[in-house]
């Protein structure tokens, strides 16, 4: 179970601050501060698919970095099995397997050398590890791979290897960010089955955590919906409450009217 509360961060804008050529300072600017994220909240329980779903630039990508424990949040709370990600990052990251937007594959190594790679730095024996990598290359149809270079993957190649690092420990929260980015028809669907059986019983009843800005995957994939706009959460359900919230028929409007408010109101 991932819990998010009250999240905020806030960076210094690139370039802002003193103005000035050698020595000689011209003029003075205070720097630019932009609030990435203000108030994201998320409840995403077991046995369940959670979307995170928003326009680029809405917060997604630093809110789960800061789940991931890669940077610090500013204000808020975020725990993995109640474990508090900021006091106790290496337990709560040893609950979690994350897929981030840079898949980050060793190009040199094959696919089974990555996955039993990372399975030995969460602490597994070689052996255990390579048992985990043949299960997995098993779910995701990629056994074909194991024994391939990365360099030279395709998309959904590389996807489905960084999917299996990630699994690699059998974690009980998996954490996606984006991962349908530039995969084609067949890699999506394969991607959206793994998913679905992961969070039954029988595939662990695992926590997932799915960001997207694609409507169709939230409506084919997700349990519930969290939508973020501005570095806020603005709403949160299932796809037929907000349908029902929003009193519109289909999703996309729906978002639309949740997520772009602000920009709706301007234009009106």
């Amino acid at each position: 179970m991932i819990r998010i509360e009250a999240l905020a961060k806030a960076f210094v804008a690139p370039g802002a601050g003193p103005k000035g050529l050698g020595a000689l300072t011209l003029r003075r600017t205070a720097p630019r501060i932009v609030h990435a994220v203000k108030d994201v909240n998320l409840h995403a329980p077991d046995g369940h698919i959670t979307g995170l779903l928003g326009p680029n630039g809405a917060g997604k990508t630093t809110s789960l970095r800061m789940l991931a424990g890669l940077i610090s949040p500013d204000a808020g709370r975020i725990s993995v099995d109640g474990i508090d990600v900021t006091a106790q990052p290496r337990a709560a990251l040893a609950r979690m397997g994350v897929l981030s937007d840079a898949r980050g594959l060793y190009p040199r190594l094959t696919a089974r050398e990555n996955i039993v790679y990372y399975g030995r730095l969460q602490g597994m024996d070689r052996d255990a590890a390579h048992a985990r990598a043949e299960a997995l290359a098993q779910m995701l149809e990629m056994r074909a791979l194991l024994e391939r270079r990365t360099e030279g993957f395709s998309q959904g190649e590389r996807m489905k290897t960084a999917l299996a690092r990630a699994l690699v420990h059998d974690p009980a929260n998996i954490v996606l960010d984006e991962p349908t980015n530039g995969l084609d028809v067949l890699a999506t669907r394969a991607l959206r089955d793994s998913l679905r059986w992961l969070r039954t019983p029988e595939g662990g009843a695992k926590c997932i955590v799915f960001s997207t800005h694609i409507m169709q995957e939230v409506e084919r994939l997700c349990d519930s919906v969290v939508v973020v706009a501005h570095g806020r959460t603005v709403a949160a359900g299932t796809v037929p409450e907000l349908l029902a919230q929003t009193q519109q028929q289909d999703f996309e409007e729906a978002f639309v009217k949740l997520a772009f408010v602000d920009e709706l109101e301007v234009s009106a």
